[in-house]
């Protein structure tokens, strides 16, 4: 198969396999096409082969993804004389049962490669450009999902509303937030939002923070494994809310890089640490008056997400809804999230 025949449902399933999109969802082409012996092998070659993937997902979910191919092949083959599975894909899938690698993810594999595509909205529709393993723009994460399972920690994978802000932030009106400005992101996880503004929004540089040591030094690793880990660019360091930022690192760093734009996703959530986060908004609006704040957040409680704006409201911030309503998943082409629950995106300032 050559790249300029390449069918874009293929690009669209890759897509979702790197990102570890639930299997049963898959957007697989039709059955009759991944029977055709260079699909097989197009498939094998980019979804299966390591030595052609360093950052494969896990072997958990490549069995439940190859159990599914598999199984849709064999049920279109008529002829077994001329039509079969390909061996590269037999091979692999009956190392993984010898192997005894379980069907779901769990903790032990611990640490898991996951790839996002971050595709400008304006290319969305246009998949006819000759693909390579190098044409899509990528972030790969190391997130430890089992980690969140029953702790209050919510920074080991990416969640929703950082790729819906993610999504916005690579329109063409999002993307001149951050391009050539200086960037703090709050409670920044993976580091999903500060690694797409420093590796393919060309911010100036990014201070991100989180306020769990844990998950910051996971941060470091995932800006390193993206070929960020260089102080200049991107600097990730633990904040806690709600104290005083003069005479700390940040009135420090904001000196030598006066931040232009603050952002934060999924960081609404919890009641308790709204106050503390409004105030440290409150400190960042007092060292730099024209910064812009844009922050996204799934609206799982609406109570909640309403005190959120009735504590900007009360420290005088200006809160305004961003017009940027959620793709259903089956539109969506690059990062694939739910949007079944509301998804805001605010942009704040504080009115001189």
């Amino acid at each position: 198969m050559s790249d300029h025949d390449l069918d874009p449902q293929l690009l669209l399933l890759r897509r979702q396999y790197m990102q570890l999109f639930e299997p049963d969802f898959l957007a697989w082409p039709p059955s009759k096409f991944l029977k055709d012996v260079d699909v097989q092998k197009w498939l094998y070659k980019h979804l299966f082969d390591p030595s052609r993937n360093s950052r494969l997902p896990p072997e958990s979910y490549q069995m439940r993804v190859l159990k599914q191919l598999v199984a849709k092949i064999e049920k279109t083959i008529e002829d077994t004389g001329q039509d079969e599975v390909l061996g590269e894909l037999v091979t692999c899938f009956t190392s993984f049962i010898s192997g005894g690698t379980p069907y779901k993810f769990d903790a032990a594999q611990g640490k898991a490669y996951v790839t996002f595509t971050c595709i400008p909205e304006v290319h969305h529709s246009d998949e006819s450009h000759a693909y390579n393993d190098a044409s899509d723009p990528t972030i790969t994460l190391l997130e430890r999902r089992h980690l969140v399972l029953g702790s209050r920690i919510t920074g080991f994978r990416t969640w929703e509303a950082s790729l819906h802000l993610g999504s916005y932030l690579l329109t063409d009106i999002g993307s001149c937030l951050v391009r050539g400005k200086n960037v703090l992101e709050l409670g920044a996880g993976t580091g999903f939002l500060t690694i797409l503004s420093a590796k393919h929004l060309q911010a100036t540089h990014v201070t991100t923070t989180d306020g769990d040591e844990g998950v910051v030094t996971a941060l470091k690793e995932n800006i390193a494994l993206n070929d960020l880990d260089d102080q200049e660019k991107v600097r990730a360091e633990t904040l806690t809310w709600g104290h005083d930022l003069r005479g700390t690192w940040v009135q420090e760093d904001c000196t030598r890089y006066p931040y232009d734009v603050v952002i934060g996703a999924d960081i609404t959530y919890d009641k308790v640490a709204i106050s503390a986060l409004v105030l440290t908004l409150q400190n960042l609006f007092d060292m730099r008056p024209s910064l812009k704040v844009t922050i996204a957040g799934v609206v799982r409680n609406a109570e909640t997400f309403q005190t959120f704006r009735d504590e900007c409201a009360y420290h005088h911030f200006a809160a305004e809804d961003v017009v940027f309503e959620p793709k259903s998943m089956r539109q969506q082409k690059a990062l694939f999230y739910a949007a079944a629950v509301p998804i805001k995106i605010l942009s704040i300032s504080r009115p001189r």
